[in-house]
């Protein structure tokens, strides 16, 4: 299906993301009789990045508490590549019923809007189970912006014009369609550097290489607190307990930008209803407990328990969203 730039500006991005995006309600599907026994062997979990990444230790975090319930060994392994776009091909194409992917937004979204080369398509390859947890990005400018309040600070960067420049992870990651979308709301027109990953951000930010950034709280909040960075708010609608002394950037009168990045099991599409069923069950009790939700929120997620049908109405939303800005920006991505 091709999707041009004067039928998203005709009829807005609501209705592309519509027409992309599968209306099925994955929530809806019932359970033939004889497949309660599931699983009947180890549920393997694959990540799509290294041992110790944010994805990683949020689906390790349920592993153990899941195989208590599922009476089987919950494993999780680690195939990192292509921003996890490997790891979400895999899964797309598991045929033996017990395995899944701890994916991103990004895999579950706009990755085929972003590179439609891809081998997996997110709007018809999987069986959404369930959101184990999300968690706001961070505005933060660097220590040398004037003023005292964050408007204060985002009218310096405002002023800055086309001589301002903000730092993300690489094109086509959350950061930096978040960023696009924050620009159009904010009146900004900063200029997009490119970096190999978010250490290097904040040290662009440091040595005052970028003025702007979107960065995940547990990299954050360190800068902020010593100084070194100011912070203008989180990017979730409300405070958030990942970074509860920071205010929402709509304080600083940015609306329209809220955004969110989250961690989600995912299935194959072909998976039988009664796994993904019992599955999302157990996924919703591990992650209501407040040990795990606790564990996570050490991790930098907050716990989301959901059905898959609440997992897919966010995965349109967020195609909407980032999906009209990677059409009316012309960014693409090899990842």
């Amino acid at each position: 299906m091709t999707i041009t730039k004067r039928r998203l500006l005709e009829g807005g991005a609501a209705a592309v993301a519509a027409s992309f995006f599968a209306k099925a309600s994955w929530a809806q599907r019932t359970a033939p009789t004889g497949e309660a026994a599931w699983p009947t062997k180890p549920v393997h979990i694959l990540v799509g990045f290294p041992a110790g990444a944010s994805p990683d230790l949020a689906a390790r975090a349920i592993a153990e508490p899941l195989s208590k319930i599922l009476r089987q060994p919950v494993v999780v392994e680690n195939k990192p590549g292509a921003s996890g776009n490997t790891v979400a091909d895999l899964v797309a194409k598991a045929t033996d019923d017990h395995t899944v992917g701890a994916l991103i937004n990004g895999n579950l979204t706009i990755a085929k809007l972003l590179n439609p080369s891809l081998p997996f398509d997110p709007e018809k390859d999987f069986a959404p189970i369930g959101l184990i947890g999300t968690a706001p990005l961070v505005l933060v400018v660097s220590g040398s912006a004037s003023g005292k309040t964050a408007a204060e600070q985002l009218l310096w960067v405002r002023n800055l014009g086309t001589g301002a420049r903000y730092g993300t992870p690489g094109v086509g990651t959350v950061g930096h369609l978040g960023m696009e979308l924050l620009k159009s709301r904010a009146a900004i027109t900063a200029q997009h550097k490119p970096y190999t990953g978010n250490p290097q951000v904040i040290a662009g930010l440091l040595a005052n290489e970028i003025q702007l950034a979107l960065l995940p709280p547990g990299l954050a909040l360190p800068h902020i607190k010593s100084g070194k960075v100011k912070a203008i708010g989180v990017t979730s609608p409300e405070r958030s307990p990942l970074a509860g002394e920071l205010p929402s950037i709509r304080d600083a009168d940015v609306r329209g930008a809220d955004l969110e990045i989250w961690t989600a099991l995912a299935a194959p599409a072909g998976m039988k209803p009664a796994a993904v069923t019992k599955l999302n069950a157990a996924l919703v009790e591990v992650i209501s407990s407040t040990d795990v939700s606790q564990a996570l929120l050490k991790t930098g997620w907050q716990a989301q328990p959901g059905s898959p049908d609440t997992l897919a109405k966010r995965m349109r939303a967020d195609t909407t969203r980032l999906g009209g800005v990677i059409l009316m920006k012309g960014i693409h991505s090899e990842g």
